[in-house]
Formats: C-alpha cells, structure tokens, sequence
C-alpha cells in the first residue's frame, strides 16, 4: 500500500482546508468603488502577503489530497481538475510570493473557475 493514510474526506477537504484558503486568496485583493471613491484593498505587510502564500498553497496541495486513493472519483475528468487545481494553486502561491495584487486577482479569477468547473460536474443539483 502506498505511504499515506487519507484520514479526511473530499467534503472535509472541501468545507475545511480548501474553502478558508479560497476565502483568503480571493478576500485578499479587492477594489471598492461607491460614493466616497476607489477603495483598494490588498495585504499591507509581509505576514498579509504570507497569508496570500500560503493559502495558494493551501489550494493547490488540495489538488493533490483529492487525488489521492478512495476519494478519486474517476480516473478521467476528476483527476483533469484536481491536477488543474494544483497547477493554479501553484500560480497563487507564485502572485503572494511576488506581493503581486494584479496577479492575485487575475489567478484569483483562474481558480474560480477551475472551482467551478468542477462543481458543475461532481455536485448533483439540489432538487
């Protein structure tokens, strides 16, 4: 048997590790436009900016945790996105690493829709 134990399932991965790193990644980098101006929002520091780094991290390991054994749910288009989300993962590990607010937001947007693909696949509607 392969050296790991997968202890947690897809939807722990998913509401856990993967969602909170979301939220950061995609919180971390905004404009807000309303009747006082432009507002921009990015990290100030370099613990903000670790805090961008690390929650790319966080999605692109994600990838691979799904990948993993058991919680595979086809060798086709699940191992595709998962692999997709390692690799955009690694492009928003790449935009916190370069304190890059442009680049967060464009990959943001990457992994929203690596996200979503996904989703729309593997998530039965609510009927």
């Amino acid at each position: 048997p392969p050296p790991f134990k997968p202890a947690a399932s897809v939807l722990q991965i998913m509401e856990g590790p993967m969602a909170h790193a979301a939220e950061v990644y995609w919180g971390s980098v905004s404009t807000v436009v309303d009747k006082d101006g432009i507002h921009e929002n990015f990290p100030k520091d370099d613990e903000e900016w670790e805090a961008v780094w690390a929650a790319g991290l966080t999605i692109g390991e994600s990838g691979n945790l799904l990948m993993m054994g058991d919680r595979a749910k086809d060798d086709g288009e699940w191992m595709r996105l998962s692999a997709a989300l390692v690799d955009v993962g690694m492009e928003a590990t790449a935009a916190g690493e370069a304190k890059n607010p442009e680049k967060v937001l464009e990959v943001g947007e990457r992994v929203y829709n690596v996200c979503t693909e996904c989703h729309m696949k593997y998530i039965p509607e609510e009927e």
